[in-house]
């Protein structure tokens, strides 16, 4: 059977599976749950039409593989899996619409739209296998060398982060008010999502694996990448609304520090200042 073919068979059993648990437990954080392990899942099925034979799939399924365990890790540490586990923002536009509403927002977005983008993220290791070539030369040493670089600046990123918010809640248990309620040091003082960029661009460089092998950069592959990208726009701007609400000094943040490139952050002046005057 066609490795596509296959893939496709496990997109429609994960979906139905993370629908069905989504309504028997009135939780929609399912799909949060496989989305650091089923691409692995998916790239490994494409190495395995080569045999393993192939050394480009089979590094790409590395790779791959090595992102999951991290975003696995880093999930479960903030009790991802655990009851009552449920990403907040699902909760906040669960607020905001009717449950019939929500139950649609649910169906085609956080499951079937979300779920195929993970299937679509995977697709250059289809062109690879379809290219036929084999040849592991210096453009993939570096990219694999790009990849692992952004899989430890993510992994750094996630780590001050935990840091920060075990020290955070940490003060507050304590019954002491916290210096910062938000991080913006170490690599957040670059990014407001550092580990956003990272996460990206690992894709991203999947995908010119992809080119690399088929050599041409105008692979229907790249769709994958451009929904991902499109994806975390929004949810970026989503999580930031709900951060500024929250934090009204948020907003000085939001005007010095780049929103997902790493840059120099800005200098504030007295009228940038102002939280009136960050649109």
């Amino acid at each position: 059977m066609d490795t596509v073919v296959i893939n496709l068979w496990i997109l429609v059993g994960i979906c139905a599976l993370t629908w069905i648990l989504s309504l028997i437990t009135n939780d929609t954080s399912w799909v949060d749950r496989i989305w650091s392990i089923i691409p692995a899942v998916y790239v490994w099925v494409f190495a395995a039409g080569a045999s393993l034979a192939n050394p480009i799939l089979n590094v790409m399924a590395v790779l791959v593989t090595l992102w999951a365990a991290r975003l696995t890790f880093n999930f479960a540490r903030k009790g991802g899996y655990a009851p009552g586990g449920e990403d907040y923002r699902w909760e906040v536009l669960r607020a905001r619409m009717s449950p019939g509403q929500y139950q649609v927002f649910n169906l085609f977005f956080i499951v079937i739209y979300q779920n195929i983008i993970l299937f679509l993220i995977t697709l250059p290791a289809y062109t690879v296998l379809v290219s036929g070539a084999t040849t592991f030369g210096p453009l993939e040493i570096v990219l694999t060398v790009a990849f692992l670089g952004l899989l430890i600046l993510e992994t750094t990123a996630d780590q001050q982060q935990w840091n920060f918010y075990t020290h955070k809640y940490a003060e507050i248990a304590a019954g002491r008010e916290p210096q910062a309620r938000f991080l913006t040091t170490g690599l957040f003082k670059f990014s407001r999502h550092p580990n956003f960029f990272a996460e990206q661009s690992q894709w991203w460089v999947l995908f010119l694996f992809g080119a690399a092998a088929a050599g041409s950069i105008w692979q229907v592959s790249v769709v994958g990448a451009v929904l991902l990208s499109i994806l975390f726009v929004g949810s970026t701007r989503f999580t930031e609304e709900i951060s500024r609400s929250k934090y009204p000094e948020y907003a000085d943040y939001q005007h010095r520090t780049s929103p997902v490139i790493p840059w120099f952050p800005r200098r504030l002046t007295a009228v940038s200042a102002h939280p009136d005057a960050v649109a």
